[in-house]
């Protein structure tokens, strides 16, 4: 099992998200599909967090539209049959039919049937025994030249950075990635014809990072500030500004104010793509690691992760610093990782 910074800085994962300059890429690497899923030692806490988060925000974490009630019921059988009890024989167990036949997770003592009563089952036994969460996407409709629009159809996620995956649901890669500056002038085009011809036991990984001012994994609003003319509902949590509103250089102020840098946190996610063999379906998965900033500073990596907040202005999409609340945190944060 990997320590804190170990899966940043060692096999699988050869890369470190720490880059001088922001640029906004794909940055995909392939992998073989052993590596789907990471275990470490947070596993125990990480899974009654997630059972946790699911009772109190059911309708939030899981949803299945009935287009991919096939894709979730393929994508559950084989992590649960096949992925888990091959992959990490000494938490997940296959029982016998004298014993009760399921898989066995045998950090919490709960059977997991082998096949789910029904789509939101599936979902909420994956979320409860899996620390990643999954969203299944499907070819919903097509652009003009005929080629498939992936739209999500299906997920279970506890840990959203930022934004509300329910509101997402059932709409395409370019309407999901709107907010994000950038997406549509760089992005869009080659996500979307990488996502049409990913083969069938391919898989590719990629990482990113941010920075919250807290330390919550479920936030559905306030990782992000929007400079678009309709930024999402703030919830409760949010710091939420739109670029322009009145007062935006004040309201700036006010927020950093508020910045402690005993409570941020470097939030990075380990994410993957796979395509399931018979629906053809999608299956983006991430797994989120939260560090905080002093774990950073004791690995060595303060003054690269100075610079990389640094980057954000000064890459290929300079609003990227607005957009991850950097215009906010990021005085107080480099002061404190260059010290």
């Amino acid at each position: 099992m990997p320590t804190s910074f170990e899966w940043l800085t060692t096999a699988p994962i050869k890369i470190r998200p720490f880059k001088p300059k922001y640029h906004l890429t794909m940055g995909l690497e392939n992998m073989p599909l052993s590596e789907l899923i990471q275990m470490d030692k947070t596993y125990a806490d990480r899974i009654q967090l997630r059972r946790n988060l699911i009772s109190e925000h059911p309708t939030s974490t899981r949803q299945c539209n009935p287009c991919a009630e096939k894709a979730v019921a393929e994508l559950y059988e084989w992590i649960i049959s096949t992925y888990l009890p091959k992959r990490f024989p000494s938490t997940y167990k296959l029982t016998s039919a004298e014993t009760g036949s399921g898989l066995r997770n045998l950090v919490t003592d709960k059977l997991i049937p082998l096949q789910a009563p029904s789509s939101i089952d599936a979902l909420e036994l994956l979320g409860e025994n899996v620390d990643t969460d999954f969203l299944v996407l499907l070819p919903s409709s097509k652009a003009a030249d005929g080629s498939p629009v992936y739209h999500l159809e299906a997920f279970v996620t506890c840990f959203p950075s930022g934004f509300s995956t329910r509101e997402k649901c059932g709409k395409p890669l370019a309407a999901i990635h709107n907010p994000v500056p950038g997406y549509a002038s760089k992005l869009e085009r080659s996500m979307d014809r990488f996502f049409a011809r990913l083969e069938v036991g391919k898989a590719v990984k990629r990482v990113n990072w941010s920075i919250t001012t807290n330390d919550r994994l479920f936030s559905e609003s306030g990782n992000h500030m929007y400079s678009d003319e309709e930024p999402p509902k703030p919830a409760e949590n949010a710091k939420t500004l739109d670029a322009s509103g009145p007062n935006i250089e004040d309201e700036i102020a006010k927020q950093k104010l508020e910045v402690v840098v005993e409570d941020c946190r470097l939030r990075c996610e380990r994410q993957t793509l796979h395509r399931l063999p018979n629906t053809n379906a999608l299956v983006f998965a991430f797994k989120t690691y939260l560090y905080k900033l002093s774990e950073v500073k004791d690995e060595g990596l303060g003054p690269a992760l100075a610079d990389a907040v640094d980057g954000l202005g000064t890459g290929s999409v300079p609003d990227m610093a607005f957009y991850k609340r950097g215009v906010v945190w990021g005085e107080k944060v480099k002061e404190y990782l260059r010290s």
